[in-house]
């Protein structure tokens, strides 16, 4: 029996091929906004838990909310929005994406309390969620296939450059202005965002988008949103066998699986499940599950660990975090040639072992460590991320279509978030329980009102001792010590879950692909759906 031949995608106009580097520029500029807002919030989490006037006295829990209610709008919306942007044109999205997360930035800058900035920080992910898919899904169709892995490299070397200028740009903004400069620096980046894609980026879309599947798109978005918010109500209550919380993740299975039922049932249906039949398919998009899990999940601590253990200031922490964006920078665009002498799945595996090692390295971590021991840690640790997002994001793109490029990326995202908050979720309830188990025998001479509240987080901790003066000093120590014997277990949870990673890129990527076998990749497709 013969392979189904499967047609060649047509050829990119000649008037869009000479500008798409430009175009790719555009793109990265687009997503460097939703990276960089991340990463600065990152830096300013502290900040914001100062209490008024430097602050909004934002408790641990309302900063996870502002972490999290971003985390759960962007990743319920983003298969939808990826839909949407095939069906009627990427640029129309990528334009109202832009416009709704540069009006939420403004916005959240003039929060006056937690509960506006994570309402506002929702309306920003609204718009992100429209951002993020269709940068790459217009990139898939500007660039001809040969040229797409070299693109998808730089792609991915700009989110290692969003990674280097967020920490940064917000270290500086907070050392000379107030906390909600780090989100209204958005707004004119927007600006010129906006006026280069009008400008530049071609309109694309799916010629042929088929009937519309409101059934589909409802039962993604509430299977997500639920699925999401157990997990983060599970990190939140550090509980995961709490009824509530095993209800509503429950009922967030129960709703996807009912949309993978009707999606293979349906004439029309929003993505086609067969996609994931193919292994190497689902091996690609679950890995990158895994590693946001692990990733999004030990990274959270350290900016606790470098501000409250270590006493670095915002800007400081910026800089350290430098390695890791430089080596993502370098080594993205590049990965393809690595990939081009040993494979995908010897670059991958390979790759997938140096982030847990260095994940496990952060359990070797003290007080007192020298700082360059975690500047070689995280360079390593964006050396390893570069040689395992950049093909594995080849692989999904190039599985789909082109015309389904929207869908691809937005499938990509939407693992990467759900691994994202359930690393958080995960990870972070493994850190609380273990700090508070490591600080409550330290609290028993405090009030019990003060001994509930130290005991949250070192934050909290490091809070009440300063209310308390000079006895509150003989908190710091036991603290410190906490969080890092916390912080110790939690990455060796985080290096497990790569290390998971790592034996599935090795049992189901391809290794060196041989001359033809790139030609029948989509046919393999073909036949995995029939």
């Amino acid at each position: 029996m013969t392979t189904p031949a499967v047609p060649a995608a047509p050829r990119i106009p000649e008037a869009v091929h000479r500008r798409r580097w430009a175009i790719l520029g555009v793109l990265m500029l687009s997503l460097l906004i939703v990276v960089l807002d991340n990463s600065i919030l990152n830096v300013a989490i502290k900040t914001i838990s100062t209490p008024a006037p430097i602050g909004l006295g934002a408790t641990q829990s309302e900063l996870e909310w502002a972490i999290n209610a971003y985390t759960l709008v962007f990743a319920g919306l983003l298969f939808s929005a990826g839909l949407l942007g095939d069906r009627i044109g990427r640029k129309k999205v990528l334009l109202g994406g832009l416009a709704v997360f540069g009006v939420g930035s403004a916005l959240a800058a003039e929060s006056g309390s937690p509960a506006q900035l994570i309402a506002f920080r929702a309306l920003m992910a609204l718009g992100a969620a429209f951002v993020m898919p269709a940068t790459l899904a217009v990139l898939m169709n500007v660039f001809e296939r040969e040229e797409q892995p070299k693109a998808i490299g730089v792609w991915a070397g700009g989110v290692g450059l969003a990674i280097a200028i967020g920490p940064i740009t917000g270290g500086l903004l907070l050392d000379h202005f107030w906390w909600g400069s780090v989100f209204l620096v958005n707004v004119p980046i927007v600006l010129l965002a906006v006026g280069l894609m009008l400008w530049l980026v071609p309109e694309s879309r799916d010629p042929k988008p088929g009937r519309l599947d409101p059934v589909g798109v409802a039962l993604s978005v509430v299977g997500l949103v639920l699925l999401v918010y157990g997990i983060i109500k599970g990190g939140e209550l550090a509980d995961f066998t709490d009824p509530a919380v095993l209800a509503t993740i429950g009922a967030g299975l129960v709703v996807l699986a009912a949309f993978v039922v009707f999606e293979k049932r349906s004439d029309h249906p929003s993505i086609d499940v067969g996609y994931f039949r193919n292994k190497v398919f689902s091996a690609a998009i679950s890995v990158i599950a895994l590693v946001f899990f692990a990733l999004m999940g030990v990274t959270f601590f350290s900016v606790f660990y470098t501000q409250s253990v270590r006493g670095y200031s915002p800007l400081k922490t910026g800089l350290l975090l430098l390695p890791l964006a430089a080596a993502q920078l370098i080594f993205a665009p590049r990965a393809r040639l690595v990939v081009d002498r040993i494979g995908i799945r010897a670059t991958t595996t390979a790759a997938m072992l140096v982030l847990t090692a260095t994940l496990a390295a952060f359990a070797t971590l003290d007080a007192d460590t020298p700082i360059w021991i975690l500047e070689v840690v995280f360079f390593c640790m964006g050396a390893g991320m570069a040689h395992i997002m950049t093909p594995t994001s080849v692989v999904i793109m190039q599985a789909l279509p082109r015309e389904k490029a929207g869908s691809a990326s937005a499938l990509s995202n939407t693992f990467r978030q759900v691994g994202g908050a359930l690393g958080i979720a995960v990870l972070g309830s493994v850190l609380s329980t273990a700090y508070r188990n490591g600080i409550e025998g330290h609290l028993g001479a405090l009030p019990a009102g003060l001994r509930d509240t130290a005991g949250e987080s070192i934050e909290a901790t490091l809070g009440v001792a300063a209310k308390l003066g000079e006895p509150g000093r003989a908190l710091i120590a036991p603290a410190n010590d906490a969080f890092l014997h916390a912080m110790h277990v939690t990455a060796l949870c985080g290096a497990g879950v790569a290390l998971v990673g790592a034996v599935v890129v090795a049992a189901f990527l391809p290794g060196r692909p041989k001359p033809a076998q790139e030609d029948t990749e989509k046919g393999e497709l073909v036949r995995a759906k029939s």
